[in-house]
């Protein structure tokens, strides 16, 4: 018996099994995307662009820009030190850095805002020595920070990791017996390796940072104008029966779903291709 033989279905069960598949997808994701759209659309264009330039919404999403900012460029460096350090060094304790660094998937991102309400908030274990000396981090925005790279941590070091474990050391290892310094090797030979797994982890990262709820939730305070991220704006305003603003707002972030999966499927053609060509 062939090999194709072996792995052929008949016509009726491949469709079968397509169409559930595009069903689910059809229903679950495509549907609400475009419900969010429509929604937004409602009551027309200027009803639209009204809600997105309201000074909350403007707020929240200057905020929102801030704190993504931040947290893509901490978790991208802090990806690469990591990465750079379990893959190409052998210490004691690797393992146990491998799982701190998967924490954040196995952590409820409230339970990480109560984290930081209990250690930075008024009657936590540092806010008293930082309300005293001038400082606010809970209920301002580098709680918001906080919370958000704590979340979006494991995105860029989890990308990472594999490829370069696949990849080796011998590439470094050469660079270095020719002479070349730590930061040479590290611009001029890992980087060029890794850079569409970094982009990848770096969109990824991004895209979570920017629709993060939960544990911004808790240690924004829910301050209209000040602390309200995009997804807390859409909240608001969702309760205050503001149905098509709050869409409309919505309607931000699910546009940024549909550039991440453009981007994403770039990126996966851009690996393709290079590993076709090698």
């Amino acid at each position: 018996m062939s090999d194709n033989s072996v792995r052929s279905e008949p016509a009726a069960v491949k469709w079968t099994v397509v169409g559930i598949a595009a069903l689910f997808i059809g229903l679950f994701i495509v549907l609400p995307l475009v419900n969010v759209f429509a929604q937004a659309l409602v009551k027309g264009w200027e009803a639209y662009a009204a809600a997105l330039i309201e000074p909350d919404a403007l707020a929240a999403i200057e905020l929102t820009l801030i704190v993504t900012a931040i947290a893509v460029v901490a978790n991208t460096v802090m990806g690469l030190v990591m990465a750079w350090a379990i893959t190409k060094f052998s210490f004691p304790g690797k393992s146990f850095l491998i799982t701190l660094i998967d924490l954040p998937f196995s952590v409820s991102p409230v339970v990480a805002g109560l984290v930081f309400v209990l250690l930075f908030g008024a009657q936590g274990y540092f806010g008293p020595w930082l309300i005293d000396n001038g400082y606010k981090i809970i209920f301002a925005w580098p709680g918001i920070a906080l919370a958000t790279i704590f979340v979006t941590f494991p995105f860029v070091a989890r990308e990472l990791i594999p490829l370069m474990q696949e990849q080796g050391t011998t590439e470094e290892e050469a660079a270095v017996t020719l002479g070349a310094s730590g930061w040479r090797v590290f611009s001029r030979v890992t980087l060029p390796n890794v850079k569409w797994a970094l982009l990848y982890g770096v969109l990824l990262c991004n895209a979570r940072a920017m629709g993060e709820f939960g544990a911004v939730s808790v240690v924004s305070g829910h301050v209209r104008g000040e602390t309200n991220t995009i997804p807390l704006q859409v909240e608001i305003l969702y309760n205050e029966y503001q149905f098509q603003a709050s869409f409309a707002v919505a309607s931000l972030l699910a546009l940024l779903a549909v550039v991440t999966l453009f981007a994403k499927t770039v990126l996966e053609s851009r690996v393709h291709a290079r590993k076709g060509g090698h």
